[in-house]
C-alpha cells in the first residue's frame, strides 16, 4: 500500500484553490456555510469560491446572494451563478428512493458540470463542499494539500467515528465503503467516490475529467450492475461515481482519508 506522500510548506502556501457548491432549498444552510468557510486556516487571498443554485423554492438565491457580497472582502473571489434544470422531487417520495435515483443522479451530475464549467479560472486545486456538510478541520485545506493525491476524499459521516453518510465513496462494487477501511492506512484506494467534500486537482478536470450524467464505463471491470436504481442489466456510474471511473479510465487514482471525519447534517 502507497504511503502518504507529505508536500513542503512552500508548496502548500502558493496553491489556489476554488471552492465549489451546487446548492437547492439550501436557506438554512447559508450561516454554516460561510461560518466553515471563514474558520478556514488556509490563506483566504487564495480561496474562490463559486456557487451555483438551481430549482429552488425557497429564498435561496437572494439569501445565497447577500451572504457572497457580505463575504466577498474575505476572499480572492466570490461568484453565485444561477441554473435551473426543471427538476423536483415529488413531494411524496423520499429523495433515496431507487425509481428516481438515475434522473436525480443526473441532474446533480449536469449541475456540477455546469457549475465547474462556469467558475474555474487559474486555480490549481477544486474542492467540492456540499453545502450540509456542517463541519471539518479548520485546516483541511493544508491536510488535502499536504498529500499531493490528484483527487482525495475525506470520510463524511453524521457523527464521529459513526457509519459512513457518503457511501458514493467505495471499492469493491460498492460493497466496501470507508467506515470499513478506517484505523488501517490513512489513505487507501477508492474505486468510485462521493461529492459530499471532494478534493481535486485543477488540470484534472481541465483534461476533461467531469461529472457524467449518464451511466459510464460500460466495459470497465469496476462498475456495477444498476438494478438499484430500477435499470437491471445496465452497467455503469454517474454522476460523483462516474467521475471515479472516469478517472479510472485517465489512469488517475481515487484515495480516500477514512480517519479524516468531515459531519453531514443530519437529514
Amino acid at each position: 500500500m502507497n504511503q502518504p506522500t507529505r508536500h513542503n510548506s512552500q508548496f502548500l502556501e502558493h496553491q489556489k484553490i476554488l471552492i465549489l457548491t451546487p446548492v437547492k432549498d439550501a436557506a438554512i444552510y447559508v450561516e454554516s456555510y460561510f461560518r466553515g468557510l471563514q474558520n478556514l486556516t488556509y490563506d483566504k487571498r487564495l480561496v474562490s469560491i463559486g456557487i451555483l443554485e438551481s430549482d429552488s423554492i425557497d429564498d435561496s438565491h437572494e439569501i445565497y446572494s447577500k451572504a457572497c457580497s457580505a463575504y466577498s472582502s474575505q476572499f480572492r473571489d466570490i461568484r453565485l451563478f444561477k441554473k435551473d434544470f426543471g427538476f423536483r422531487i415529488p413531494a411524496d417520495i423520499p429523495r433515496w428512493e431507487p425509481m428516481i435515483q438515475f434522473k436525480r443522479r443526473a441532474i446533480l451530475a449536469r449541475s456540477r458540470n455546469h457549475l465547474l464549467f462556469y467558475a474555474l479560472d487559474d486555480e490549481d486545486w477544486v474542492l467540492w463542499l456540499d453545502v450540509d456538510v456542517i463541519q471539518f478541520p479548520q485546516n483541511i485545506i493544508e491536510k488535502l494539500l499536504s498529500f499531493g493525491k490528484d483527487i482525495l476524499h475525506p470520510h463524511c459521516v453524521k457523527v464521529l467515528g459513526g457509519p459512513s453518510f457518503d457511501r458514493n465513496a467505495w471499492g469493491d462494487h460498492g460493497r466496501v465503503c470507508m467506515d470499513e477501511m478506517r484505523n488501517g492506512q490513512e489513505l487507501v484506494p477508492l474505486d468510485a467516490v462521493g461529492g459530499t467534500m471532494l478534493f481535486v486537482r485543477a488540470d484534472c478536470h481541465r483534461d476533461g475529467l467531469i461529472f457524467p450524467p449518464f451511466l459510464y464505463g460500460k466495459h470497465n471491470p469496476k462498475v456495477r450492475e444498476r438494478s438499484d436504481i430500477f435499470m437491471p442489466g445496465e452497467l455503469g456510474e454517474l454522476e460523483t461515481e462516474g467521475l471515479g471511473i472516469l478517472a479510472a479510465d485517465m489512469r488517475i487514482q481515487c484515495w480516500g482519508l477514512p480517519n479524516l471525519e468531515i459531519i453531514h447534517a443530519d437529514l
